[in-house]
């Protein structure tokens, strides 16, 4: 399947950004935008700040300096119930899928229909049954998270994130805990679903088969300099970039030395 290269029409722009827990700053000077049907990667070493760059983007961190836009709205000037608008258009599929292990697949995708729509029990379990058929759950509705495996729960999550059929969908790490295997089936599923849902993707992750599997624009953020130093198709980053660093962490297992 062909990763799509996205229209020219920014969905989400970040400028001057700035991130820090007090005095520590943890990346800055961060100016990227991801276009309208991206699978945009946020791609550095472990420790680097992809995971806190994300949170500043879904609304779980304010940067301490800098903007992030979805479309011309500036996410962190404008209101909380401005900011709930925007959020609901957004669907995150969290490091270790974050279900809740009480509840089975069923009531978990069925949480953010329940809270944010007014439809009836019927109809909110046809459509999650419908999720999670689309992400290869069909007949596990009932099955509790401890009931099966992590590329499962994985997928499971994603299911949820997708519940209220959302334009953006962040995955932070999804190959993380999976097996060669798994970690390239959630590669092609989420090809899949980007292709289905027409959705934005973002993925933070330092996986190099999923990152070169479905990117198709990205920054690589740099923890010596606390701050990108490079981005855009990250096959175009392969093939030309001069950076050491870029090309020591986009060749790893092709001859090149792994970044520690």
């Amino acid at each position: 399947m062909q990763k799509g290269v996205g229209r020219a029409e920014p969905h989400i722009t970040v400028r001057d950004l700035t991130m820090a827990y007090d005095s520590f700053v943890v990346m800055q000077g961060l100016n990227f935008t991801i276009n309208c049907g991206d699978i945009f990667i946020i791609m550095g070493g472990s420790g680097c700040g992809k995971s806190t760059l994300m949170k500043a983007m879904v609304g779980l961190k304010e940067p301490a300096r800098g903007q992030v836009f979805y479309g011309d709205v500036s996410f962190w000037e404008t209101d909380g119930t401005e900011r709930d608008r925007i959020m609901r258009r957004v669907g995150i599929l969290y490091q270790n899928g974050a279900l809740w292990s009480s509840m089975t697949l069923m009531e978990n995708v069925a949480l953010p229909l329940e809270q944010y729509t007014g439809l009836s029990t019927g109809q909110i379990r046809e459509i999650v049954s419908l999720k999670l058929a689309l992400v290869g759950l069909a007949g596990f509705e009932d099955f509790y998270p401890s009931e099966i495996s992590g590329g499962m729960r994985k997928r499971a999550g994603l299911a949820r994130a997708m519940a209220l059929d959302p334009e953006i969908l962040f995955f932070d790490e999804p190959s993380a805990g999976l097996d060669p295997v798994g970690a390239h089936l959630l590669d092609e599923l989420i090809l899949e679903l980007r292709g289905s849902l027409g959705a934005t993707v973002v993925v933070v992750t330092h996986e190099l088969a999923s990152i070169l599997a479905v990117g198709n624009n990205s920054i690589f953020l740099d923890p010596e300099t606390r701050t990108m130093i490079a981005s855009g198709d990250p096959h175009r980053l392969l093939a030309e970039s001069q950076d050491p660093k870029v090309r020591n962490f986009l060749t790893r297992g092709e001859g090149g030395l792994e970044v520690k």
